[in-house]
């Protein structure tokens, strides 16, 4: 079977847990994988996975599932979408019955604290699948979907235009770790995190990273690639006033003019199309939704491997964790 590098960090809260070499390393690994399914067969045989999910999920979902069992593994669904986590007992009391079970949790939820939280208590690995501030699986399959299409980690510049929401903040981190230039593009009021902007901007001081916000579409112009998302996420209220804030930012066949006739359209879907893209947009030659949507198995896939590459959990007392048996 082949051998994964481990991985500094048991969890996967947000995407700056890992190190810049550790990131390309999974990508590498989701490439080969995706050239050579075959390679995937047997990686998690005898190992299961828990899926924790608060929030509706197609691709998420689908995509960890499929590729558990493509790895010969198992992964479980747990809906708490009428019972968030916490509620019916502790968080950290729920996590520790996981682990007797499972090799690693999943969970797609509303709170990032709820990711930290599983985290601390658990002794296997925790992987965010969503949550108000960050999407790490996500930023993954567009890198990889970025790289597949020749993107220079050294010289092209990603752009998004549109809410400064959790994949935004976790595109920004994948910029300064690799070093890769992005410009966020929103209306005034709906900037990404500051004090995430200003980590990264720190970094990027090592890294070489080109991090710019603004509100000026005009700035995307040269961009390797535009993306956006919806104005409304899942769990905000869907008013006049801010889709009112949105509509000038609409990615449209002009606005794309405006980064150049090569540039590709990117989006994590699902779309709002007529609101935040048109469809000769995101049905055109240049857009690669539908390829981020099928790299999320892959890199997610690669993501497991590495992780569970030395994340075997030490017994407690007399308990003998799942991942050892």
């Amino acid at each position: 079977m082949t051998m994964f590098d481990p991985v500094g960090t048991k969890d996967l809260a947000r995407l700056s847990d890992l190190a810049q070499h550790e990131i390309l390393d999974i990508l590498a690994t989701a490439a080969d994988f995706k050239r050579n399914p075959q390679r995937v067969a047997g990686a998690m045989a005898g190992k299961s996975i828990c899926m924790l999910f608060e929030k509706p999920s197609l691709r998420t979902r689908m995509s960890f599932e499929v590729g558990a069992f493509r790895m010969g593994g198992q992964a479980i669904y747990l809906d708490h979408k009428d019972t968030p986590l916490g509620t019916r007992e502790t968080l950290g009391d729920y996590g520790r019955n996981l682990e007797r079970w499972c090799h690693a949790i999943v969970a797609r939820v509303n709170r990032q604290a709820t990711i930290t939280g599983l985290a601390a208590a658990t002794r296997v690995p925790v992987i965010n699948a969503l949550c108000d501030m960050h999407h790490p699986c996500q930023a993954l399959a567009d890198l990889q979907t970025l790289l597949e299409r020749g993107f220079d980690l050294n010289h092209s510049r990603l752009a998004w235009v549109g809410d400064g929401n959790n994949v935004c903040h976790s595109l920004i981190e994948a910029a300064s770790i690799l070093g890769f230039g992005i410009t966020v593009v929103t209306p005034k009021g709906f900037e990404p995190d500051a004090a995430l902007v200003s980590q990264c901007v720190a970094r990027s001081m090592r890294t070489g990273a080109r991090i710019e916000v603004t509100s000026d579409v005009h700035a995307i112009a040269g961009a390797f690639a535009v993306y956006t998302d919806a104005c409304i996420s899942m769990g905000q209220a869907d008013t006049a006033e801010k889709k009112a804030a949105f509509e000038p930012y609409q990615v449209d066949r002009e606005l794309m003019a405006i980064a150049g006739p090569k540039a590709l359209f990117m989006h994590c879907l699902p779309a709002h199309r007529g609101e935040e893209v048109t469809d000769e947009v995101i049905d055109s030659a240049n857009s690669v939704v539908f390829d981020q949507a099928e790299n999320r198995m892959h890199a997610q896939n690669a993501l497991l491997c590495h992780l569970l590459a030395t994340k075997q959990p030490t017994a407690k007392g007399t308990a003998t964790a799942a991942a050892s048996r």
